[in-house]
């Protein structure tokens, strides 16, 4: 399953069009209880069509082994799945357009059916080591071409995919770090305590040497 993702490539501020999107009167209405509406109404007040992808966030998206999609089911529940595959399965495909293939799982087919009915989508992006965050909000729509699939599969992934979704991002806000804890996968890992590893080695090997000489 491929799912593609496009932005509109007009020239707006980033995130004022995701927070003009996502905030409604109760939140305005809470903001300015707070204290904070009038900064927000700055923002805001940049928004056009959609907040226009950069290369900081095509890199962002295009590192990600994982991902989080909110979509809405035909009552008019959120519903969130979790999407997985090698380091750039989700790609940007082009101007503010991104798309994954989707690939078989327990066959519930719940994302593809609200798609249906509704094609909003909101994407949520992790960073853990690095503690940042992205968060995408666009129109999806899903293919089962196989000339779409094909165009968005990740080389020699064992995996049989079922479908392309493609989204076109309307949105994007960027969070501050604040209550991320780090975690790391186990090649982040690896790749962090290699020279520690060779170091012991090389410090057995010499170990293993001045043994024998003893004897």
């Amino acid at each position: 399953m491929i799912i593609i993702i496009n932005v509109n490539s007009y020239n707006t501020p980033m995130a004022a069009t995701f927070l003009h999107t996502m905030f409604g009167p109760g939140a305005r209405a809470r903001q300015a209880s707070a204290g904070s509406r009038w900064s927000y109404a700055r923002m805001e007040a940049g928004a056009g069509s959609a907040d226009i992808l950069t290369d900081r966030e095509v890199e962002f998206i295009s590192a990600r082994d994982s991902f989080y999609m909110a979509s809405v089911t035909e009552d008019g529940w959120p519903y969130v799945q979790h999407r997985g595959g090698p380091p750039g399965f989700l790609r940007r495909i082009a101007g503010n357009r991104i798309g994954f293939a989707d690939y078989r799982g327990n066959r519930q087919y719940l994302s593809a059916a609200n798609l249906d009915a509704d094609d909003r989508v909101s994407l949520f992006l992790m960073d853990y080591p690095n503690r940042r965050r992205l968060k995408l909000i666009g129109h999806a729509q899903s293919s089962e071409d196989a000339g779409d699939i094909a165009a968005l599969m990740v080389p020699d992934y064992v995996a049989e995919p079922e479908r392309a979704f493609v989204i076109d991002v309307v949105g994007f806000d960027w969070n501050c770090p604040q209550h991320i804890t780090p975690r790391f996968t186990e090649a982040e890992i690896r790749r962090g305590t290699e020279p520690l590893l060779d170091e012991l080695a090389k410090l057995r090997a010499r170990v293993e040497e001045l043994e024998g000489l003893k004897g």
